[in-house]
């Protein structure tokens, strides 16, 4: 669906308003008429936070993010020099890649932080900056993995054991653990037996932010875009006799029937006026579409959203041979997946597949969820990431991880490299912290999901057309299906091993995961197999055992009468 030129110049308003008033924010704020200690304002809030504390900010990127806290701290330490050498721990992306302020990267200097412990780190851009100078100790495991630590944490215990991340990085015995330089700081995962047993250091303090809150203190989550970690994190803080700060937009007359947390699990609460529930919308003015019960047109919000992203210039303007291989992949998809299939949707290219299901008329058939406890409805992209439109439960982002364990059917992700053994890197660019991307939630998702499938460019740089229905190759750049992976995010061993079914999509074919080795399946038209793709490429490829490499049908390469249904032709 096109937007109209009115509904155009409406978001294109509504960004600018948001670029030209988002530093706003009130450190002094109290809201009016509440008589309860709890209600402070941010510069107090902050002040509960002591040297050396470990703290847990929850929100996924521009979702609830706990601007007025990165502000109020920022603030405490240039003007007093406290907190100092904070261990900080962010589940999902904390930072705006230096874009936008109100993340995490506020405090971008030196002293606040001593250690940062996360699932995605990209984002970050500050902080990793911090670490490549040496001011800041930098460790990760998988998100999910992250959750169930808040939970045991909540229980009185300090660690689990399981075998997400086995025959990765993360496994000591064959890459760094969670350090994300080798050797710098104490590894928080340890062999034990056939498993791994991670760890966290004990959260005393837990901020989030919330749409509202009562009189009394009591926190209440409708209207959110998401839940993330708000109770678990809050629940482990208190099991450590810790401090819960929350963030609200409004204070609301109680409602005994909708409390999300009780007051006395609370020590603080800020309203901030400005609070948001995704980026660029107010809280106080919250967009529908992200929230349970929603029944908005979903045809037109996706297009306003991802209008909204193209104007930030987060969403890559996607080409036609990555057009082209999105529509290869979800036909695959319909070969993995049945109706009600219960179905994760990575970022990056991952999002395009969905696009093409949603075009498809398939997405009432299939459950998406994403790592932030967001189940149904359709995800949202780029900057609104871990949201949906229309969704039709939240949870907790260890809620919706134990419940994939048993009824995760698909997994659609990205990649950035893969190698001959079917292993596939998405945490490492280079060796360098600042070229740290982190697991996410990925080391998690491809452990439960009984089949994944991902897609990815077969090569960066180079130049790939596509014109008369045909794939051409016009100049080679670098392969990103390599020999070996320079870090193991998915181990291809493992998960053969495990009885998954793993398909690989990219602009020049289709790859089964099989013992054999990577074997070509498909072929875009246009391309010689053995020319351009089995000798020239450093990954060892194999042929399908009756020799027969299928071509890829030219109305899936351009779109022109492309359709798709359950039968995967």
């Amino acid at each position: 669906m096109e937007l109209s030129i009115i509904e155009k110049a409406k978001v294109l308003a509504h960004m600018l308003k948001w670029r030209l008033t988002w530093e706003r924010r009130d450190l002094e704020y109290v809201h009016p008429g509440v008589d309860n200690p709890k209600f402070m304002n941010a510069r107090d809030a902050v002040r509960l936070i002591e040297d050396g504390d470990v703290v847990l900010s929850c929100g996924m990127a521009a979702n609830a993010r706990c601007s007025i806290f990165y502000w109020g701290l920022k603030d405490y330490f240039l003007s007093e020099g406290h907190p100092l050498g904070l261990t900080w721990i962010g589940v999902g992306a904390m930072g705006s890649r230096g874009k936008a302020p109100g993340s995490l990267e506020e405090l971008n200097f030196p002293g606040p932080l001593a250690r940062y412990i996360g699932g995605h780190l990209e984002t970050i851009k500050a902080q990793l900056k911090l670490a490549s100078e040496g001011h800041l100790e930098l460790q990760t495991m998988p998100q999910g993995v992250m959750a169930f630590l808040f939970e045991a944490q909540a229980r009185g215990e300090d660690s689990i054991l399981t075998d997400v991340g086995v025959g990765t990085f993360l496994d000591p015995r064959l890459g760094p653990g969670t350090q994300v330089v080798p050797g710098k700081g104490e590894n928080l995962v340890i062999v034990e037996g056939d498993l791994l047993r991670y760890r966290l250091p004990k959260i005393n303090v837990t901020m989030f932010v919330a749409p509202y809150a009562d009189h009394e203190g009591n926190i209440y989550f409708h209207n959110a875009a998401t839940h993330t970690e708000n109770v678990p994190g809050a629940r482990a803080a208190r099991a450590n006799g810790g401090k819960v700060l929350v963030s609200v937009c409004d204070v609301i007359k109680k409602d005994e029937s909708r409390i999300s947390l009780a007051a006395d699990m609370v020590d603080a609460v800020v309203v901030n006026p400005y609070s948001e529930q995704t980026g660029s919308v107010p809280q106080r003015k919250y967009w529908p579409l992200f929230t349970v019960g929603a029944n908005e047109d979903v045809e037109k919000e996706v297009a306003r959203l991802k209008f909204a992203n193209e104007a930030l210039k987060i969403t890559p303007v996607r080409r036609a041979p990555e057009l082209a291989m999105s529509r290869v992949a979800a036909r695959v998809f319909t070969r993995l997946a049945r109706p009600g299939a219960e179905v994760n949707i990575g970022v990056g290219l991952p999002e395009e597949v969905s696009r093409v299901i949603r075009e498809g008329g398939l997405t009432d058939d299939v459950n998406f969820a994403t790592e932030t406890g967001v189940w149904g409805g359709l995800p949202t992209p780029g900057v609104f990431f871990g949201a949906a439109v229309n969704p039709k439960k939240m949870m907790s982002s260890a809620q919706i991880f134990e419940f994939w364990k048993d009824n995760l059917d698909v997994t659609i992700l990205g990649l950035l490299e893969a190698d001959s053994e079917g292993n596939v890197n998405v945490s490492r660019r280079g060796t360098d912290p600042v070229d740290f991307v982190g697991p996410g939630g990925f080391p998690n998702l491809v452990r439960y999901a009984k089949s994944i499938l991902f897609v990815g460019a077969w090569m960066a740089g180079g130049k790939i057309e596509l014109a008369g229905g045909k794939v051409k190759i016009v100049s080679p750049g670098e392969y990103k299906f390599k020999e070996r992976v320079s870090e193991i995010t998915f181990s291809g061993k493992v998960a053969l091993a495990q009885g998954k079914t793993v398909y690989y999509v990219t602009n020049v074919g289709v790859f089964h995961l099989t013992e054999r080795g990577m074997e070509l399946i498909e072929i875009m038209p246009g391309l010689d197999p053995e020319k351009d793709v089995i000798e020239p490429c450093p990954m060892r490829i194999v042929r399908p055992e009756s020799g027969e490499i299928e071509v890829i049908g030219e109305n899936v390469v351009t779109g022109k009468g492309f359709e798709l249904n359950w039968s995967g032709d």
